[in-house]
């Protein structure tokens, strides 16, 4: 399977991809998540630029799946990983969370963080299989502190949200 950095034409592609990955919410009960708009494109394209993209495709250059990083109190945060659901139990997900754990490590970050939904199997549980755990609020940097007011602030704590590390 092929990683690679988002090149500008895959943009309006990852928007599909995280569409189409919000529609199983629905079944949960959590429409506002399907319904959710995607990244914007400006948002996308500096994650692009920045070098913090990175997708794979399905063999013909068309991304099926996506991972968006910053860095965030020292460690790699995955802002967004998104799989399309005809592309699911591939392990794509994984493999983009494996490459951003390789480039961290060559890079001295000391672990992966995330935030995400703690009751959604495809979140939280899926993560810990992972190798996540879950941190405790008085385990929180500054930085995740920051990150969760915003999301509260975007009604996302109207489901159990967690952050999650994996340490390097």
């Amino acid at each position: 399977m092929l990683i690679r950095p988002a090149a500008p034409a895959d943009l309006p592609l990852l928007q599909d991809i995280e569409r189409a990955a919000g529609e199983p919410f629905r079944a949960l009960g959590m429409a506002a998540i399907a319904d959710d708009a995607p990244p914007a494109l400006d948002l996308l394209e500096g994650y692009r630029r920045a070098g913090r993209a990175w997708v794979t495709d399905d063999g013909t250059g068309r991304p099926v799946a996506y991972l968006l990083h910053d860095t965030v109190d020292r460690a790699a945060h995955v802002e967004q990983v998104s799989v399309h659901p005809d592309a699911a139990r591939r392990g794509l997900g994984r493999a983009l969370l494996g490459h951003l754990a390789e480039r961290s490590v060559h890079a001295g970050l000391p672990a992966l963080t995330l935030t995400t939904f703690a009751e959604v199997p495809w979140n939280a549980p899926y993560y810990a299989r992972l190798g996540f755990r879950t941190l405790a609020d008085d385990e929180l940097s500054d930085g995740l502190r920051e990150i969760r007011r915003t999301e509260a602030g975007h009604g996302l704590d109207r489901w159990p949200r967690v952050c999650m590390r994996r340490t390097l």
